[in-house]
This record gives structure tokens, sequence and C-alpha cells, in this order.
């Protein structure tokens, strides 16, 4: 992103690490994106608490397609003899391998994620790349400062690209918020819907309150960070598109 912030006569181009890990993320995101789609196409619904389906009330329903047809359920059954009780009832219908292509795609792109993220995490604690370039100043960090950073972009008033790692204000800020709050709880949460994961560390589905709970953090974390890449795209849009794809591609 680009911003009208004070920029330094010095013009520090982005390590070669940086731009290496900056690709992988995106080709990752961009399938987690396309898969996480597809298998919210084959249960469109949300729930909060440990356990959901088609029989039980949901916290709200996506305005989405299913990519099969819903033929129904048998006669529901319920677990216990008491109101609420969970239910349960058999599929009048196959939906086998509708989203298994998904799903296993999904879980490998995670991965290449996670393991790129910590490799730029561990990389940039130790050659002090968040220190100097991603945590604001605290000098510089004033609410005034913010507040004008933030109408600049409002008003579109973004400064051409510096080439390397020279961030404005807000720039820092998102990027934190990013790097430390939203990836961090998109992954915890995927790992919480995994019956594997959670079988040998129980402690995450009391940490969000149940696997759908986490399901559910996890569809808001992910549009969060669709959100920021799409704002992504337009600064870089703005600021001169063909200058920042070199500078982080070739790093010139």
């Amino acid at each position: 992103m680009g911003t009208p912030a004070d920029r330094s006569e010095i013009r520090i181009k982005h390590k070669a690490w940086v731009r290496a890990a900056h690709w992988t993320v995106t080709l990752s995101f961009f399938a987690l994106v396309f898969t996480g789609v597809e298998i919210l196409m084959v249960h469109p619904r949300l729930y909060w608490g440990e356990v959901g389906n088609d029989l039980t009330p949901a916290l709200f329903e996506l305005p989405i397609s299913r990519n099969y047809k819903h033929g129904g359920y048998d006669n529901p059954v319920s677990f216990r003899a008491e109101a609420g009780s969970p239910v349960s009832a058999s599929r009048t219908y196959d939906i086998f391998n509708q989203n298994g292509w998904g799903r296993s795609l999904h879980f490998l792109a995670a991965w290449l994620l996670v393991v790129t993220g910590l490799a730029y995490l561990i990389t940039g604690l130790i050659t002090g790349h968040f220190k100097h370039y991603i945590w604001p100043k605290l000098k510089e960090f004033t609410p005034a400062a913010f507040w004008r950073d933030f109408k600049d972009h409002l008003k579109m008033r973004i400064a051409p690209p510096a080439g390397g790692p020279q961030y404005g204000l807000l720039q820092k800020f998102t990027y934190m918020l990013v790097t430390f709050f939203a990836l961090p709880v998109a992954v915890m949460t995927g790992f919480t819907m995994s019956p594997a994961i959670t079988a040998a560390y129980p402690f995450l589905l009391a940490i969000f309150g149940g696997a759908q709970s986490a399901r559910t953090i996890h569809f808001f974390a992910s549009v969060a960070l669709e959100l920021f890449l799409l704002m992504h795209l337009l600064m870089i849009i703005l600021s001169g598109f063909k200058q920042q794809i070199r500078y982080m591609t070739f790093g010139k």
C-alpha cells in the first residue's frame, strides 16, 4: 500500500526473504480463498458452540447456493429425551466427495501458509525487520498522526512507491493486525476444526468455545483478511502498480 507519510531519503529495498515470503503467502492465500468458498457452498450455515447441522438452528446462513442438490433427511432422532437435545438423521441423498478435493487443497495450502508465515515471523524477529519497519515508534504513534494518515487514505492521497519497507503509520498498524492477530486467529481456528489436531490438543476447543464456534470465527477472520487484500491491491494500483510489483518481485 502507498501512503503520503514522510519517506526517508535512503531507499531501502525489500529483502529477498521478504519477497519470497510475500509471494508464497499470496499464492497460498488465493488457494485458501478459492477452496474456502467451495467448502462453504457445501454447507453455508454457521453455528455457535460445539455442534451444528441442518437439523439445528444456525447462528446465520450465508446467501450462497449449495453446490449439490439437497434431498432432505429421514426422521430426526434425539440423543436425549429432553427439550433442546441434539438431534441426528440420515441423509436421503449422496454428497460423497463433493468437497473432498476442496478440503484437501485447503489443508495443503494452509500448511504452506503456516510454514512460510512462521519462517517470516522468526526471521523478522531475528533480523529486526519488525522492530525497524513494522512496529510504530512511540513518537510517531499518536492519535493526531493516525487520524491525518487515515484522512489521506480516505481522500486517496497516495504517495508513489518507495521501493522498500518505508511504511506509513496506517500501513504499520494494519500490517501488525494482520501479522500478529488476524492470521494467527485464522490459523488457530482452522486447527480447531481438525479432529486429529484437537484430539492431541483439546484445549483449542475450550479456547474457541467448540468446533462450530471456531468455524464461525474462522469465517470472520478470513473475511477480514480478504478485505485487507482488496484494500492492499487498491493501494498498489493507486500508488503505481508496475513499480510496486517490480519492487516486490525483483527488489529494484
